[in-house]
């Protein structure tokens, strides 16, 4: 596991790290090699981090922003439009604190269709976002988040409703 670790990390700082925004196809192409799940068009950063690419899934049109960090121990799915702004952190990978040795312990995340993870918002292992959902910036997110639902602070709790595609469409035509 260690030398895959390692080929991975010398092939994203030689292959990827330097390379231009208009480069994402070639991105792309190289984390499918090393077994990402890349379905469509997503957009990932040259200077986004990825831990173990084999463990994630990105759908059509997402987006993995500038310096954003996958610590990807467990899956990570990303869903379909879904952005993740510059340093957000989403992390599968923790310790059993009630174990004196402090195994790690793995858990997906999972990012909804059209959910938004602002700047440096972190989420922590099993949490699930749910599809048009809003993360505010420098959140930490401890548990599930609701489909439409804005959510900050430290902890994160609801702080309103995302506006649904009829209300923004109907604001910017009046």
């Amino acid at each position: 596991m260690r030398i895959r670790i390692l080929g991975w990390e010398w092939a994203w700082a030689v292959l990827c790290r330097w390379t231009p925004k208009p480069f994402n196809t070639w991105r792309l192409v190289i984390l499918r090699v090393f077994g990402a799940d890349v379905r469509g068009t997503p957009f990932v950063h040259q200077r986004a981090r990825i831990q173990m690419p084999w463990h994630i899934k990105l759908e059509d049109r997402s987006c993995v922003g500038d310096r954003a960090n996958l610590y990807s121990l467990g899956r990570v799915e990303i869903g379909e439009g879904a952005v993740l702004a510059q340093e957000s952190y989403i992390c599968t990978g923790t310790h059993d604190f009630s174990d004196g040795a402090l195994p790690l312990r793995t858990a997906s995340v999972r990012i909804g269709a059209r959910a938004f993870i602002g700047a440096r918002a972190f989420v922590l292992p099993g949490v699930s976002i749910g599809n048009d959902a809003i993360v505010g910036a420098c959140s930490v997110v401890t548990k599930d988040v609701e489909p439409g639902t804005i959510v900050a602070g430290n902890p994160s709790r609801a702080i309103g409703m995302a506006p649904t595609k009829t209300e923004v469409v109907r604001k910017g035509a009046g």
